[in-house]
């Protein structure tokens, strides 16, 4: 069925746009929105989000996740929630990140259609619309591109660019700006995934294992307007480290034996070179001595290496095994819920 057809089959009436969750029990849009301490931007936010969504016409629902902040924002967020039965609102009992506030915001989103923004004001709700146009076009993922980023240069975007040309080329999955909030997802994408780490930048990547069609459309971006950026130089080691992390799970995820394998028996036949080489030279003349060369200790040193990778391997497997087999246990913890859903959607590995 087309996102078309099916956006058509919600109702569009103004009546049913008020009804509570337990009445609009699949909304077709989630919009799901990490907070940490933007007590100054959440009302405009809610006003603007509220309006764009409103005008689409079609049934929503809002996640607002409050990744432990120290400010107002969950006092503020709970007395819109209270007016507002399509704001359900999520509290941490402290800050586990961006990445594990997405993960308990797809948790439990109930809409065919997920939507990522921001907090902070700098994404536009307003394009929301559009990247509902674009994912009717046939796309699973509909990723924001701020073409005209409203940031410093040399402290923010020059180091964006870079970062999305390398994440761009290991991936495989050509994107501008990966490090844009506002994405439209299609609900069975992310609920396939698992997140840790810094991965929800990584999303389009990590599901291109499952067929998704990827599409990027410029989105406009806006200066910020309180407070000040969550985001270190700190956080340039972290992405650095997931990425390979991403590059890995998408290539050797379920069979780590094929790179740490390879790696063993690269590092055996380097070693068993010198290794040979030094047991003919004993053998056409055994008067010579070959214990106190750092040939031979560098023979015996990568054949170690490579029994201990191929044992890597071997416990790659078998962690493989038991990850598939197993559930996985949230990366986050709940304080309270605030218009919690009659259900949550199950996590599963």
């Amino acid at each position: 069925m087309s996102i078309t057809a099916t956006r058509e089959s919600v109702p569009r009436t103004a009546s049913s746009l008020h009804l509570s969750p337990d009445v609009i029990s699949t909304p077709y849009l989630s919009v799901v929105i990490p907070i940490y301490n933007e007590e100054e931007s959440i009302s405009t936010l809610y006003t603007r989000l509220t309006t764009a969504l409103e005008e689409l016409g079609c049934s929503y629902e809002i996640i607002a996740v409050d990744d432990g902040s120290r400010d107002r924002s969950f006092a503020i967020l709970r007395e819109q929630a209270q007016q507002d039965p399509r704001l359900r609102v999520v509290r941490f009992r402290r800050n586990f990140g961006q990445t594990a506030a997405f993960s308990a915001g797809f948790d439990r989103a109930r809409g065919e259609v997920i939507i990522t923004i921001d907090a902070d004001l700098q994404n536009d709700p307003a394009d929301i619309g559009r990247l509902l146009a674009k994912m009717d076009e046939g796309y699973d993922v509909v990723s924001g591109w701020r073409a005209r980023r409203q940031d410093p240069f040399f402290s923010r975007r020059l180091p964006s660019i870079i970062a999305n040309g390398l994440i761009s080329r290991i991936t495989g999955v050509a994107l501008h700006d990966y490090g844009c909030s506002l994405k439209a997802y299609r609900a069975e994408v992310v609920q396939e995934i698992r997140l840790y780490g810094e991965l929800h930048r990584f999303i389009p990547a990590v599901a291109s294992w499952q067929g998704v069609e990827v599409a990027e459309i410029p989105v406009h971006h806006e200066a910020r307007k309180f407070g000040q950026s969550k985001y270190g130089m700190g956080r340039i080691v972290r992405v650095l480290l997931d990425l390979i992390t991403v590059r890995f799970l998408l290539s050797y995820s379920t069979r780590p034996m094929q790179i740490f394998g390879l790696l063993g028996l690269l590092s055996m036949l380097g070693g068993l070179i010198p290794a040979i080489y030094l047991t003919a030279i004993k053998l056409i003349d055994y008067s010579v001595s070959i214990g106190d060369r750092p040939l031979l200790l560098l023979a015996v040193l990568l054949i170690v290496i490579g029994v201990q990778f191929i044992s890597l391997g071997l416990i790659g497997e078998l962690v493989v095994r038991v990850y598939y087999e197993s559930r996985s246990q949230p990366i986050y913890a709940v304080r309270e819920e605030i218009n919690q859903a009659p259900k949550v959607r199950e996590v599963t590995a």
